[in-house]
């Protein structure tokens, strides 16, 4: 019997905290090949901050659409294979394995809910998927979501260490900021710090471990900055550079935490949906710089939707 011909075009949906995404990737001799790509704003993660987070019915309702949307999406895009998995919000919420269930009467699509190591191992390949990044002897990687902060130092092709921590926008929002549509003050932004900077301490991501290596950075919050950073410069994303200095970061976050969340959403390069978390985002994704000695961020648009396409795809030829 002929073995079945392995996928050469995947699609991976990721159904995170703030954003579900859809990847439509095929493997080429440079590795993972995006071919088409879309985010819906979702916030399935509202509510992260509680003691007993639950995905509340509205969330789920949203959820589910946008799974069956992507999925239809990605099909006609061509994928020959499909993976949906769930991150933070889902993992944490005390009814996530009953959305799990819902997404798979709903879409026929198994919903595989990644624990916190898995989904930073995946974040780690994906990020090895970046032709960029891919030939770095020594790396370190942030990503940072709506629900957890994924931290990794890679030696070669080798991770040495893989931490999944809480302290995601959305959850640090909730716990530390009282009205967001307010300015943030800043004895919550020092609070914030403090906090991220004692949770990966106590994990064991010790300090100035990483000091000297070059750190990439994925996720919403690094996208957003650079987006904002090309906006400054007038010139376009896909023309600006991947180099995200710490010093821009700390001066974005001293431009936005005086505003309010009405004036920041007006900003160039801030997503309306976004703007209530970004301070928290930013303070944290500072914090990190400052315990691990970072100045400069490298951004990478490579993360978990590319570690999940290469998984689908191991065994297909370029």
């Amino acid at each position: 019997m002929t073995p079945p011909a392995e996928p050469r075009t995947a699609a991976v949906i990721d159904v995170g905290s703030n954003t579900i995404k859809l990847l439509v990737a095929r493997r080429s001799p440079a590795g993972i090949e995006r071919t088409h790509a879309r985010t819906l704003e979702a916030r399935l993660g509202a509510g992260l901050g509680r003691d007993r987070p639950r995905l509340a019915p509205d969330s789920l309702a949203r959820g589910i659409d946008a799974v069956r949307l992507l999925a239809a999406e990605g099909r006609f895009h061509g994928a020959e294979a499909m993976a949906v998995v769930a991150t933070s919000a889902v993992r944490d919420a005390e009814n996530g394995p009953d959305f799990a269930v819902a997404v798979t009467q709903a879409t026929g699509l198994s919903l595989r809910i990644l624990s916190g190591l898995e989904e930073a191992r995946l974040i780690g390949r994906g990020l090895r998927s970046d032709p960029e990044l891919a030939a770095a002897d020594a790396l370190a990687l942030f990503d940072l979501g709506g629900g957890s902060l994924e931290a990794l130092e890679f030696r070669g092709a080798e991770v040495r260490c893989a931490l999944s921590l809480p302290l995601g926008c959305i959850r640090l929002t909730e716990r530390f900021v009282a009205d967001p549509s307010l300015p943030l003050s800043e004895t919550i932004r020092r609070t914030i710090a403090g906090h991220a900077i004692a949770v990966a301490l106590a994990a064991g991501l010790r300090r100035d471990a990483l000091r000297g290596l070059p750190v990439a950075a994925t996720g919403g919050t690094v996208n957003t900055a650079r987006a904002m950073r090309a906006a400054a410069a007038g010139i376009g994303l896909e023309d600006s550079a991947p180099e995200i200095p710490v010093a821009f970061l700390r001066e974005l976050l001293d431009r936005v935490c005086p505003l309010s969340l009405a004036a920041r959403q007006a900003l160039p390069g801030l997503s309306a949906a976004r703007a209530d978390v970004f301070p928290a985002a930013l303070a944290t994704l500072i914090a990190m710089a400052e315990l691990t000695g970072c100045e400069t961020f490298r951004h990478s648009w490579y993360s978990l939707r590319h570690g999940v396409a290469a998984e689908l795809l191991a065994g297909s030829a370029p």
